[in-house]
C-alpha cells in the first residue's frame, strides 16, 4: 500500500490566496460602487450650478450676496469633483483623493454656513415672489427628476459621510504594500476631519435651537438663556422641599452646563402667557454640590440636595429613574464644569522654571526674575479676569457640554433672584 503525504503549507498557502482573493473582490466592489455614486453625485451637482447658480447670475434674480449665502462654494466642489470622477474612473483611487484632499477647503465653507444657507433659502422662498416662481420651474424640468432644490444643497454635506464609509473599506481590503495604501489613508484622516467639523456644527445647530426654545418658554426678557459656550443639557419638574416643613411644590427645572433654572408656570388663564414660565432662580453649578439623600435602592423615587455657597435645594421626584438621571446629569455637570476651571487656573500657580543654582549664585538677579514674575501673573490676572467679565455680552458658539465657559466669579457666589 502506497501513499503520499501532504506538502507542508499547502493549506496554509491556499488559505493566504483564499484570504487576498476575498480582499480583493471586496475592494472591487467597493470601489465600483464608489465610481457609480460619484457619477450620480456629479450630475446632481451640475444641476445646480447649470440651473441656478449660473442662471440665477445670469438673469439677477437674486442678489450677489443672497446667491452666495445660499449656494456658498458649490461650483468649486462640482469643479474638484469633477477632476476626481475622471481619475476614480480610471482607477486612480489612491492618486484622485489625493489630489482631491487638499481642496477640501471647499466642503469646510460649504458645510460651516449650509445653516446660514437654508436660513436665507426659505427668506428668499417666502418673500420673493420671482425666485420662488423660477424655482419651481426649474425643479419641474425632468433632469431633476423630482429632486428639490433645499435636498440638492444637502449633498455634499452627505457626501462627505459616504466618502469615509468609503475610504475606510478601501483601506481595510487594500494590502499596505499596494502603492495607493498610504494615499487612501492619508484621505481616511482628512477627510475624517471635515466629517467631525460637520457633526460638530450639527450639535452646535441643535443646542442653538434648544436655548432659543427655552428662551421663548421663558416669560419676559429678564432671564436670559442665550449665552457664550452654555449647553442645553435637559429638563423637568421636580418638586422643591421648604426647610420649614411646608408643603411641597412642584417647579420646572432647567439644567444647562453652567447653571440650574427653576421657573414656575403662568396662570392658565393668562391670553398670552398661558403656555409660558416665569424664571424665579437661577444657580450657578460653579460651587455646587449635589448629594442623593433618598433614592440608593430601587424604591419609588428620591431626594436629591443641591448645597450652594448662599442657597441649598431639595428637590424630591416619584420617579426613581428620573430621579437617578437627574443625579447623573447634575453631577457630571459639576464636574466637567470644575475640572474645566480648574485647568484654566492651573496657569496662574504655574512658576516658569528657572536654573536654581544661577539664581542662588546671583542674588539680584534672582530678585528681577521675581519682579518679572510678579509682573507677569498680575497681567495675566487681568487677562483672565477681563476674559471672565465679558463672558454675560457673548453670542451662543457651541452646543457641547465639555466645552461650556467658566463663569464669572461673581456669578458662582450665590444664585441669581429673578
Amino acid at each position: 500500500m502506497s501513499f503520499s503525504l501532504p506538502v507542508a503549507g499547502s493549506h496554509g498557502g491556499t488559505s493566504i490566496q483564499d484570504q487576498r482573493e476575498r480582499w480583493e473582490r471586496k475592494r472591487n466592489r467597493t470601489a465600483r460602487e464608489l465610481v457609480q455614486t460619484e457619477q450620480r453625485y456629479c450630475q446632481q451637482l451640475e444641476l445646480v450650478t447649470t440651473y441656478f447658480v449660473e442662471i440665477l447670475k445670469a438673469k439677477g434674480t437674486l442678489r450677489q450676496d443672497i446667491r452666495e449665502s445660499i449656494f456658498s462654494s458649490i461650483k468649486a466642489i462640482h469643479s474638484v469633483n469633477q477632476s476626481l470622477l475622471v481619475n476614480l474612473e480610471n482607477g486612480f483611487f489612491g492618486r484622485g483623493f489625493d489630489q482631491f484632499c487638499p481642496h477640501l477647503h471647499h466642503y469646510n465653507k460649504y458645510v460651516d454656513n449650509i445653516y446660514d444657507a437654508n436660513k436665507v433659502l426659505g427668506i428668499q422662498l417666502k418673500k420673493n415672489k420671482a425666485f420662488r416662481r423660477f424655482k419651481k420651474l426649474q425643479e419641474a424640468r425632468p433632469q431633476f427628476d423630482n429632486w428639490k432644490l433645499e435636498d440638492l444643497l444637502q449633498l455634499p454635506v452627505e457626501r462627505i459621510d459616504q466618502y469615509q464609509h468609503f475610504l475606510q473599506d478601501l483601506t481595510a481590503n487594500t494590502s499596505p504594500n499596494n502603492p495607493e495604501y498610504q494615499q487612501i489613508s492619508r484621505a481616511v484622516a482628512a477627510v475624517g476631519a471635515v466629517s467631525q467639523r460637520i457633526h460638530g456644527n450639527r450639535r452646535r445647530h441643535e443646542n442653538h435651537l434648544q436655548l432659543c426654545r427655552v428662551q421663548k418658554l421663558l416669560k419676559g426678557r429678564k432671564t436670559k438663556v442665550l449665552a457664550a459656550g452654555r449647553w442645553y443639557i435637559r429638563e423637568g419638574w421636580l418638586k422643591t422641599v421648604p426647610p420649614k416643613g411646608a408643603d411641597v411644590k412642584p417647579k420646572m427645572f432647567f439644567l444647562f452646563s453652567d447653571m440650574l433654572l427653576q421657573a414656575r408656570r403662568c396662570s392658565p388663564v393668562h391670553p398670552t402667557h398661558g403656555d409660558k414660565f416665569t424664571g424665579q432662580q437661577a444657580y450657578p453649578l460653579q460651587d455646587c454640590t449635589v448629594e442623593k439623600v433618598f433614592g440608593h435602592t430601587r424604591s419609588k423615587g428620591g431626594l436629591l440636595s443641591l448645597t450652594f455657597p448662599k442657597a441649598k435645594l431639595l428637590l424630591m421626584s416619584s420617579n426613581q429613574d428620573d430621579l437617578n438621571d437627574w443625579y447623573q446629569c447634575l453631577s457630571s455637570a459639576v464636574r466637567k464644569l470644575q475640572v474645566k476651571t480648574s485647568v484654566l487656573k492651573d496657569p496662574l500657580r504655574r512658576r516658569p522654571l528657572h536654573s536654581t543654582a544661577e539664581d542662588v549664585s546671583t542674588p539680584g538677579r534672582s530678585q528681577d526674575h521675581s519682579r518679572k514674575r510678579n509682573m507677569v501673573g498680575a497681567g495675566t490676572r487681568e487677562h483672565v479676569q477681563g476674559a471672565s467679565d465679558q463672558w454675560d455680552s457673548s453670542a451662543p458658539k457651541r452646543i457641547k457640554e465639555a466645552d461650556a465657559p467658566e463663569p464669572s466669579e461673581g456669578s458662582a457666589l450665590s444664585c441669581v433672584i429673578l
